[in-house]
């Protein structure tokens, strides 16, 4: 595959950026990348809005999701629940390579001495291999998110793939509001304080007036996880 064009992502940023994010939905399963685009979800702290939409534009479309061997079982059991009531048809559950975990995190501690390393083995090449079939992938990032994903546009491009983030212009109280005019069930967790959910060694309870991801790599400089972020920055930093 060519690299992304840059006057194809102007254009479609220019086109659907003012869109509903079901309206972006809609139009990308159906007319821009039709059999060639998935959705990535992590069934976090607020997977189900963004699952929900696609699962009313059409449920079987693809849906990956990164089983770390690291999460909480509350969100693989929140994962089943929402499979169940969204009536979503092809969630993939992707894993880490075996005998890459064998060679690389034999005693499964790698995150506590190199969380970029851990991430990469984890998450960024099972990912990567995961999507090599497809165009583009939907993601749920929204700007008001963190600090580092305030300027967030709606196309990305990311080598040779559209990252598509419909939901990047909504606001906390927009998808509180989904919540609840879809009746749609909460992650566990978040009841307890976690409001932004990775793998369990990583993630924490966020304190009042932090931001909702302040709980991921708690005392860190690490902000992502390394599935947004450039391939060649994260293969640095996992280097370290």
């Amino acid at each position: 595959m060519n690299p992304v064009s840059s006057d194809r992502l102007a254009d479609l940023n220019k086109r659907y950026d003012a869109h509903e994010p079901h309206e972006i939905i809609h139009a990308l399963i159906n007319e821009e990348f039709p059999g060639r685009i998935a959705l990535v979800s992590s069934f976090g702290a607020e997977s189900a809005v963004l699952l929900h939409m696609l699962s009313q534009v059409n449920p079987t479309t693809p849906v990956i999701f990164l089983d770390t061997g690291k999460l909480f079982g509350e969100t693989k059991r929140y994962r089943d629940k929402l499979v169940e009531c969204l009536g979503l048809k092809r969630v993939k559950s992707i894993t880490p390579d075996p005998d890459a975990i064998a060679v690389r995190d034999h005693h499964g501690i790698l995150w506590s001495q190199n969380p970029n390393a851990c991430c990469a083995l984890r998450k960024v090449e099972p990912l990567e291999k995961a999507l090599q079939s497809y165009e583009a992938w939907f993601t749920g990032r929204k700007s008001f998110q963190s600090s580092s994903r305030a300027t967030l546009s709606v196309f990305e491009a990311e080598g040779t793939k559209f990252k598509i983030n419909p939901l990047a212009h909504w606001t906390k109280n927009d998808i509180d509001t989904y919540f609840e005019d879809n009746d749609l069930p909460r992650h566990p967790l978040e009841a307890d304080g976690y409001l932004s959910i990775g793998c369990m060694p990583c993630t924490d309870r966020v304190g009042p007036g932090e931001d909702m991801r302040a709980g991921r790599w708690r005392g860190s400089e690490k902000t992502e996880c390394g599935i947004h972020m450039p391939a060649g920055q994260m293969l640095s930093k996992a280097n370290v």
